[in-house]
């Protein structure tokens, strides 16, 4: 759902650090749904806007023209980028059919048991980020003395086919997932009826917090593997008697029974909660650290414009390893850094040749080290790796890079140019925060309650939303630290957050609630059409004037031709992630990596 209103422009910035595009200025143009992030992106980062011809309008409509920006000036020759949402004639018009094509709606309604689409603009969003990524990385390109990129293109499909990307891996994998994907999962209702969700990451604490609340023992064996594996099947269909138990809990025993097992639990908090606490600031920092230059010159070559940089990464999960497999895309080279014995990830399934179908789609092309960090000895080669990297990029928990005398100014006693790159969180923003997890952070920032229209009660996504988008601003927040160093002569650390990448996604709809305005989607807002054979999505513009025709019985075809032939506008949506291989509706084909994975194409052209 597109918005016109400005951002919510409070910013907590100290005002004695230069900005990465201080005196650069910005001509914007084409609908506001592609280009509002952007915009707003390079606003916080020193780019000044002349939005003169930009479109005006809101609303969440079909935008079938692109967006246009134009980046230059303090010596550099210009940039232009263009957004779209997918090749013209697809019949990608909006986010709503953008949703349908890529799998998104397919993914997002693995717990519905039927493709449901995302009440938030997701797509256009993370194209938004991409976009900011094409545009700093021809800049820091041109600022290390090579020609770099001229002109960027991102399109709203290639950013959904990155966000399934995981999910498409495991379909093309060799064997079955580990767990059955149907219908169900978090979160959870109290007695009082208070809604909210659980997390754990360790099978005891699951089981004594049921066990502390009377629930059965076979179901709560049962529901430890759905549970877990839920990140990576957007799905947890465990037995119907766990959401039995806690209704008959109060929330403050149910608090109680998991502050006892080590689980946490948080309270689904509103879109309205949200809008009064938040501070406006920025979804990442960047602060300035000891005066340095890169140890050698590293020319810029033709193969990606940060050919020559070296990044070094200890990620686990999503959000690190994501955010420095698209730094690899852009040319980098990157070490990550496992641990004794390799990343358990690797064996996680569904498995292609032996490895991980979820872990190559992530990690596929980077070299590995392996470093025991408790060891003293193996933390002075890690420091001796840092001291001839550009960029090193972590999400360990908080506080433990400092304990172990890996934070920022250790490594940049090592390495004064180095980029200092962590993605966590919370970023210390909110008193009280529970476990720095996606589903956590959608819970207690109203992301929640913003993905389902006002018909259905809130919930967190069962699909990445947040580890994903959180990777996205963690490569955005990685290019800033390189173009800052570049322009000033210091090494950067950079910041980036779960919690940033909630409060864009949530932009326009925590801007509805200061306006007094309803924050959530109307009742059945991109809800697909059932057909004889499948489902089709009509754009957001279309979707009223879709739902009075009689499309019942119809197969797919016929159904699109009916509503074609009325002029509206809608597009068969993607259940089985396999045939996205051969959609010719997307923009750039998905191709198979060395272990026979699925490759999706990468997310910027660049020219």
């Amino acid at each position: 759902m597109a918005s016109s209103a400005p951002p919510h422009t409070a910013v907590r910035r100290p005002l004695d650090v230069p900005r990465p595009l201080d005196a650069l200025h910005l001509d914007i143009g084409g609908p506001p749904t592609l280009t509002r992030v952007a915009a707003d992106h390079l606003r916080r980062l020193g780019g000044r806007v002349r939005e003169s011809d930009r479109a005006s309008g809101s609303g969440s409509g079909s935008d079938s023209d692109s967006g246009e920006i134009a980046l230059g000036g303090a010596g550099f020759a210009p940039v232009t980028a263009r957004t779209a949402w997918g090749v013209h004639g697809s019949g990608i018009e909006d986010e709503a059919t953008a949703q349908a094509v890529t799998g998104v709606m397919a993914v997002h309604g693995r717990r519905h048991g039927a493709p449901r689409g995302l009440g938030v603009d997701y797509l256009a969003t993370a194209t938004g980020v991409l976009t900011v990524q094409g545009l700093l990385a021809a800049l820091v390109a041109r600022a290390r003395g090579g020609d770099g990129p001229r002109h960027v293109t991102t399109t709203a499909d290639r950013a959904g086919l990155l966000a399934v990307s995981q999910y498409l891996a495991a379909s093309g994998a060799d064997e079955p997932e580990a767990v059955e994907l149907d219908a169900g999962g978090p979160p959870f209702t109290s007695a009082d009826g208070i809604v909210f969700e659980l997390e754990t990451l360790d099978p005891g604490a699951w089981a004594d917090f049921w066990r502390a609340l009377g629930a059965p023992d076979g179901a709560i064996r049962a529901g430890w593997r759905p549970f877990q594996f839920r990140y990576a099947t957007a799905c947890a269909p465990f037995a119907a008697v766990l959401h039995e138990v806690t209704r008959t809990h109060s929330l403050e025993r149910i608090r109680q029974a998991a502050t006892a097992s080590g689980a946490e639990v948080c309270r689904l908090r509103t879109l309205t909660e949200r809008a009064t606490e938040d501070d406006g600031a920025d979804p990442w920092s960047l602060r300035r650290l000891l005066p340095g230059v890169p140890a050698a010159t590293r020319p810029v070559s033709p193969v990606g414009p940060l050919e020559g940089l070296t990044v070094l990464e200890a990620g686990r999960r999503i959000q690190a390893p994501l955010a420095a497999h698209l730094l690899g895309l852009l040319g980098a080279r990157v070490i990550r850094i496992e641990p004794p014995g390799g990343d358990p990830l690797r064996g996680m399934p569904p498995a292609c040749s032996g490895v991980s179908a979820r872990w190559l789609a992530l990690n596929r092309g980077k070299e590995a080290v392996e470093i025991d960090i408790k060891s003293p000895g193996d933390r002075g080669r890690l420091r001796e790796l840092a001291a001839d990297a550009d960029v090193f990029l972590h999400n360990w928990a908080p506080g433990k890079a400092a304990g172990l005398r890996l934070d920022a100014e250790h490594l940049a006693a090592a390495n004064p140019a180095l980029v200092y790159a962590y993605t966590g969180g919370w970023a210390d923003r909110i008193a009280d925060a529970p476990m720095g997890t996606d589903f956590m952070v959608q819970a207690r920032t109203g992301v929640g309650e913003a993905v389902h229209p006002c018909d259905e009660p809130p919930a967190p996504s069962l699909m990445t939303l947040l580890d994903v988008l959180g990777g996205l601003h963690g490569t955005e927040a990685v290019l800033a630290g390189l173009l800052l160093r570049e322009r000033t002569g210091h090494g950067v650390r950079v910041d980036s957050s779960l919690l940033g990448a909630a409060d864009t996604l949530l932009g326009p709809a925590l801007e509805r609630v200061r306006r007094g305005r309803a924050p959530r989607p109307p009742a059945g807002f991109r809800h697909p059409i059932r057909t004889s054979d499948g489902w089709i999505a009509p754009s957001d513009l279309c979707a009223a004037a879709a739902s009075a025709h009689d499309l019942s019985g119809m197969c797919t075809e016929e159904a699109l031709h009916r509503l074609r032939s009325h002029g509206l506008t809608a597009t068969a949506v993607t259940t089985e992630l396999s045939d996205l291989h051969h959609d010719p509706r997307l923009s750039g084909p998905i191709g198979r990596d060395a272990h026979g994975a699925p490759v999706v194409p990468d997310p910027w052209s660049l020219a």
